[in-house]
């Protein structure tokens, strides 16, 4: 204990030696002097064009300097041993500056290494931060200011931020303007505590249901990826901070969804991979501009990503207009000499990723372990220094963009504490998590409960009193979090008695091997099951809280069956034998073939990931506060045997099997998903009419109108999320049987009627031709509107000559 105090003493006084009334000088009324000359340099010159700001610096910088720009510092406990500066850093490659520090001081939930006092109050953390990056100003030769990254695709990655559900919850929301408020949350808090770049949204198109990070993901289609997406780049630039998406690309279809080790080998056609897995980072780059994106560390047809010129340059830069800089996904440069094995050693993959448009390398390696190969190869002549200079101006133009160079520091750090996770953040992320609830199945209109009718309530399940699935390596920590078994004991307080038994865990000790050779249940296993059953014996209803945990889902994580793991569905079977009803709760972070409990429990409640307000906001749904209106962002297959299932698809593709006529002997397979894409339901209904298409003329570049009603038939306010579909009848090459080309989430009263308008641009209606070229072909279209891909209600045709 006494040398750490002596080592805390001895940081303090390097500090305050370092940071001398001599260095003050440097900071002047409206310009601060980074290279310590006296003159006003033009990159110091906040009045400056950014492009000769950026020209100014990179002629004054030396190699060194410029190829530690390139390189990423992880934070504290991964790669930086120190939470503040030390003397030591002059000895170390940053001390000629460095392009990002990525994680600093956050604090992650799960890796106690992280823990550091500087993360809370978030006050603390932010004058922490500050004296960081006064370290990189006023020690280094020319001062360049660090871009402070961080994850936050469940809320900013930091001790007590305000958290969100998983992705795939809040695609579930289907809700655009939620979206972008939860942007704005992420990128004032990062604000707030120093960091100036986000890693989010993440616009993987999860078409793998087995594929361990569909969590992470919106859901599987690309509009409706491209449009949240979007919202979020949008919300969280708003605040004056860049966001990076996530993970450019063809990443979320490793083969058999295997990704782990493999990291290789996506199965997608060229046209498929530009209409599906391109698609929302196409939209998002020219919509949202957003700073940043990272690579990804898988191959397409042979090639490395992050290798690949094609990629990074000519389809990020040049055909997209991306103007920010690239990160590397965690080994992605390794991989391209270890795994991908198209380069003999490393240093070689490090000149390829360099030709190919990469511009930081960042992963959990020391900096120095990229910088000096690196600098070898400008030695060598092997990479010219004009390519250096490109990618070194894309990083500082970033820089500039976000202000570093003219008010680097947080200005008032204690505002901090009164700017992260406010009173009305944590009602935001409530209700987030609210509007990611999906409706799977309600018979005889079994929800919502009745707290007054019901003495006795059964809560069981191996989730039933976790909450370690409300956390994520790439969301908050130690928010305080309640279980559904909490919420709902809460809930009914003095009204109704709630019970728990856990009845058995998430998975037995064989799973998984248990999925493909059962094992019996062991004598614990059907005393734990036994113990639920007798419980749900005396109870009025039981709610059954099953699916997966985080050890179940995420990255490295994908999975042979996507039954219920372990002993859950014998101890679903078990509660149903008792003949009471049974309410299932899925915690799960990818969809489940839960067919049985499909067929015979009355009321299923699809809650993802949630986070923190899990039990709470669960508890209000099942017992009628709160309507569910979220629709499912990803199709659910009946069985594995089913993948690929999804929605968009090909005419045909996902067909019948005729079991008559000349090419029928029998049906083989089941058929069909069990939800398809955009299907949830709620405590009331809904009426759609009315639909006008308003064309002004036929031309293949002119906006079409759609307007349509839709009416609240029932008793209580609902959301309905209402979708529009659009199918091109004839075209020259196949294209899928209809897209989502609109949808809104809207609130109705009972009996109310609102007018919803779409209107649909001549890019809603392009295909790729036979020649690869994006283009409108004259034809006949149709317009399909309803509640889900498959319910819909309204339809009308038009022409494009």
């Amino acid at each position: 204990m006494k040398s750490k105090v002596l080592v805390a003493i001895l940081v303090s006084v390097f500090l305050l030696s370092s940071f001398k009334d001599d260095k003050k000088s440097i900071y002047f009324k409206d310009w601060i002097d980074f290279n310590k000359n006296g003159i006003k340099d033009v990159y110091e010159d906040p009045k400056a064009h950014i492009d000769d700001r950026v020209s100014n610096l990179v002629s004054l910088m030396n190699v060194n300097e410029k190829t530690c720009q390139m390189a990423t510092l992880y934070g504290f406990a991964r790669v930086l041993e120190d939470e503040l500066p030390t003397p030591e850093w002059k000895n170390r490659v940053w001390k000629d500056g460095i392009a990002n520090i990525d994680e600093h001081l956050n604090t992650i939930w799960n890796q106690e290494k992280t823990h550091t006092s500087y993360s809370y109050p978030y006050s603390t953390h932010a004058e922490a931060i500050n004296k960081v990056q006064k370290w990189f100003i006023e020690e280094t030769r020319l001062g360049i200011p660090v871009d402070f990254t961080n994850e936050g695709v469940h809320g900013l990655c930091h001790k007590k931020a305000t958290p969100l559900p998983a992705p795939i919850g809040i695609g579930s929301t289907w809700n655009k303007e939620l979206v972008h408020k939860a942007g704005t949350i992420v990128g004032r808090e990062a604000k707030a505590l120093g960091y100036t770049n986000v890693y989010a949204p993440i616009l993987d198109v999860a078409r793998d249901q087995r594929w361990g990070r569909v969590l992470e993901c919106y859901g599987e289609e690309p509009f409706h990826i491209a449009e949240m997406g979007k919202q979020m780049v949008l919300g969280i630039q708003s605040e004056g901070v860049a966001a990076t998406l996530k993970h450019f690309a063809v990443y979320s279809v490793p083969k058999g969804a295997r990704d782990g080790d493999a990291r290789t080998d996506p199965h997608v056609a060229p046209r498929e991979m530009h209409q599906l897995h391109l698609y929302p980072f196409k939209r998002v780059i020219k919509e949202a501009k957003p700073m940043g994106v990272m690579s990804s560390y898988n191959d397409y047809d042979g090639v490395p990503v992050t290798a690949s010129p094609y990629f990074l340059t000519e389809l990020l830069r040049e055909k997209y207009g991306f103007d920010g800089y690239v990160v590397s996904d965690s080994e992605a440069v390794e991989y391209v000499s270890e795994k991908h094995k198209v380069a003999e050693d490393y240093k070689e993959a490090v000149r390829q990723v360099v030709e190919a448009g990469l511009n930081v390398r960042t992963t959990f390696r020391t900096p120095e372990s990229y910088i000096e190969p690196l600098r070898e190869l400008i030695d060598e002549g092997k990479i010219s220094m004009k390519t250096i200079d490109t990618r070194v101006s894309e990083v500082l133009k970033v820089k500039f963009r976000l202000g570093l160079f003219d008010q680097p520091y947080v200005e008032n750090p204690k505002e901090s504490d009164k700017l992260v996770h406010t009173e009305a953040d944590e009602a935001f992320s409530k209700q987030i998590n609210r509007e990611s609830l999906v409706l799977l199945k309600n018979e005889n209109n079994l929800l919502p409960l009745d707290v007054n009718n019901l003495k006795n309530i059964l809560v069981t399940g191996p989730l039933a009193d976790q909450v370690s699935f409300t956390y994520s390596r790439y969301g908050p920590a130690n928010n305080p979090s309640t279980s559904v078994f909490k919420g709902i004991k809460n809930y009914a307080k003095n009204k109704a008695k709630v019970s728990y038994v856990k009845g058995c865990d998430i998975v037995d000790p064989d799973w998984p091997g248990s999925e493909i050779i059962p094992t019996p249940l062991s004598d614990i296993e059907e005393k734990s099951i036994a113990e639920a059953v007798a419980q749900a014996n005396k109870s009025d209803i039981i709610i059954a809280v099953v699916g997966e945990d985080e050890k179940r889902v995420g990255e490295t994580k994908s999975r042979t069956s996507l039954g219920l793991p372990g002993r859950q569905f014998q101890l679903v079977q078990a509660l149903y034998a008792t003949g009471k009803p049974v309410i299932l709760v899925l915690i799960n972070g990818q969809p489940l073939t839960i067919n049985w409990e499909n067929k015979f429990l009355p009321a299923i409640l699809e809650a993802w990931f949630p986070s923190t307000a899990a039990g709470e906001v669960i508890a209000e749904t099942l017992f009628g506060d709160y309507n569910p209106g979220g629709k499912l962002s990803v199709t659910f297959p009946k069985a594995v045997g089913q993948i690929p299932l999804n929605f968009p698809y090909k005419p045909g593709s996902q067909a019948g099997q005729p079991g008559a006529g000349p090419n029928g002997y029998g049906n083989t397979r089941v058929l069909g998903p069990l939800y398809p894409f955009g299907y949830g339901l709620s405590y009331t209904t809904f009426k759609y009419s009315n639909l006008v298409v308003n064309q002004q003329t036929k031309q293949s570049q002119s906006n079409i109108k759609v307007s349509f009603d839709v009416k609240n038939t029932g008793k209580v306010a609902g959301d309905e999320v209402v979708q529009l579909y659009l199918k091109d009848e004839i075209s020259s090459v196949t294209t899928y049987e209809s897209q989502l080309r609109g949808f809104d989430r809207v609130h109705l009263l009972p009996g109310e009627t609102k007018t919803v308008h779409f209107e649909l641009k001549p890019e809603d209606l392009e295909i790729l031709d036979k020649h690869m070229n994006w283009t409108v072909e004259p034809g006949t279209f149709q317009i399909l509107v309803g509640s889900s891909s498959v319910d819909i209600y309204l339809k009308e045709k038009f022409n494009i000559l």
